[in-house]
């Protein structure tokens, strides 16, 4: 554990420290991310942070080489695979930072990473599917190739969809990358060191870089991933998933989850996973059914959304941090105990708190325009409970009704003082009477 600590933090004082040599590189080649429509920030940006965290990926991976006991990661090739695949997609994605590429070119540049990651040695061999007495299924490179790099694309792209908002894509991955290190780490106690040693590796490096990238990418950020950082980030998850969980027969989990031996090795990957997976999902669905392409960008993604319900920028991170957090932790928690009652209602308690931190701008919203709507119901009442919105219209305070304009002021011409009715008319040729003090002037 030691070891892995050391990698750890290496990946992210590295990572932490060429951030801001990127940042001011960033800034020369103007590699700016100028505000758009759809996005939440408001000044141009500097992205390609994602250079950062792959020189922190290096240099932990190296460090890994001198150390006694992870030496035994490199006795098979999966970690260099991993090395050389995320510098071919995060090259990709600098030249996308830069230049802005289609996304048909993106696509067929994450296939090639991907393809290259197969080829050096991460594979999917096995699968186990816990429905209708199917079984653990084993595949060949045939069908293992394409699925591995289907699966690889979907992670990617996944992971990019998610980065919108300062922070998100950072913090979520550094808690994937955890979760998904605790369980590697698990299967390793347990029995598995050939299965798990690679992915605990990869996964430990890839929580160190994350870490050490935040404090620059947290609100307000000083410097985006970009997609250099968002594609490296989901090659590398899609990575520690296939060797994890796809390398072994899930069968032959005895140990690592007691009650749930053949369900948690699909459903730790699944969970671990699910917030950007299911981002992505809807993204694609919401998109077809308007008839645009799946790439096109719009404001509907989940962080949007939590923007729309009253959130501030920063407690819809936080809020997209806990059910990452809830989600891949609980499946884990769940892998190591064998599901115990305790861990199963605490996991649903955490699934309450988290819909009722999730709704609580909208129920706010609505008890006050709720209270609103009672206050103007209770002045309207009040306007028509009152007096002198029940008098009769013409009704008069006097036993003579009044003419023009003194009746629709209510008062009588009897009622009408004497001091104020008009004086008398003279009669012709007569001189009127000059009133007191006229023509005196004012002292």
């Amino acid at each position: 554990m030691r070891e892995y600590a050391v990698v750890l933090l290496t990946a992210g004082l590295v990572t932490f420290l060429a951030t801001p040599v990127v940042r001011l590189a960033a800034v020369r080649l103007r590699m700016m991310a100028a505000p758009r429509e759809r996005d939440v920030h408001v000044i141009p940006t500097p992205r390609g942070g994602g250079v950062a965290m792959y020189l922190g990926v290096a240099a932990a991976i190296m460090v890994a080489t001198r150390l006694p006991a992870l030496q035994r990661t490199f006795d098979d090739s999966q970690t260099a695979a991993v090395l050389v695949a995320g510098g071919l997609i995060c090259l990709l994605g600098v030249l996308d930072d830069k230049f802005g590429l289609d996304a048909l070119t993106k696509l067929t540049g994450q296939i090639a990473a991907a393809g290259v990651m197969v080829l050096v040695g991460v594979q999917l061999a096995f699968l186990f599917v816990p429905v209708a007495d199917i079984g653990t299924i084993s595949f060949g490179p045939d069908v293992g190739v394409p699925l591995t790099i289907l699966l690889t694309v979907l992670t990617v792209n996944a992971l990019n969809f998610i980065d919108g908002l300062d922070g998100l894509a950072a913090g979520v991955s550094a808690i994937a990358a955890l979760a998904f290190f605790a369980y590697s780490y698990n299967l390793s106690r347990v029995g598995y060191d050939d299965v798990a040693s690679a992915p605990a590796l990869v996964t430990a490096v890839l929580a160190g870089a994350c870490l050490g990238f935040l404090p620059h990418n947290f609100s307000p950020a000083r410097i985006f991933m970009g997609d250099s950082g968002s594609m490296l980030v989901g090659l590398m998850l899609s990575a520690a998933a296939v060797s994890a969980t796809g390398r072994v027969d899930a069968q032959s989990f005895d140990s690592a989850a007691s009650l749930l031996p053949l369900a948690l090795p699909l459903l730790v990957p699944v969970a671990v996973l699910f917030i950007p997976f299911i981002d992505l999902v809807l993204a694609v669905v919401r998109r077809t059914r308007r008839g645009q392409s799946p790439f096109s960008p719009d404001k509907m993604h989940l962080h949007h959304r939590l923007l729309a319900i009253g959130h501030s920028h920063r407690r819809a991170v936080l809020t997209m941090y806990f059910w990452a957090a809830l989600l891949s932790f609980g499946a884990v928690a769940l892998s190591v105990t064998g599901g115990k009652a305790e861990l199963l209602v605490l996991i649903a308690a955490l699934l309450v708190v988290g819909v009722v931190v999730v709704l609580a701008p909208h129920t706010r919203r609505t008890a006050r325009e709720a209270r609103a709507a009672e206050i103007a119901a209770q002045r309207r009442r009040s306007r028509a409970a009152h007096p002198s919105a029940r008098a009769t219209p013409g009704a008069t305070r006097g036993p003579v009704a009044a003419q023009g304009p003194a009746a629709e002021r209510g008062v009588t011409a009897a009622q009408t003082p004497p001091s104020e009715a008009s004086p008398p008319t003279p009669p012709p040729g007569t001189a009127a009477p000059r009133a007191a003090g006229a023509g005196q002037g004012l002292r």
